[in-house]
């Protein structure tokens, strides 16, 4: 298997590459800065754990907003 370096990309394949990056660090900034902020008694299951979820490509951010968090109130 060989492996592409960046410049034996296409142009259209490093656009790809860094919009790709830059969703999932926009993803995983916020969901890391929603999980800081948020009182601890509207997180479900322990923050450390959730952390650790965030940083896993993009089904960790995902997966916090869907199931992280409670919203106020509740």
């Amino acid at each position: 298997m060989h492996v592409r370096r960046w410049a034996e990309l296409s142009s259209r394949q490093q656009t790809a590459v860094l919009i790709a990056a830059s969703v999932q660090l926009s993803l995983a900034a916020t969901a890391y800065a929603d999980l800081v902020t948020r009182p601890a008694d509207q997180v479900n299951g322990p923050r450390g754990r959730w952390a650790l979820a965030i940083a896993v490509s993009f089904v960790g951010p995902l997966a916090w907003f869907r199931w992280g968090h409670r919203a106020p109130g509740r």
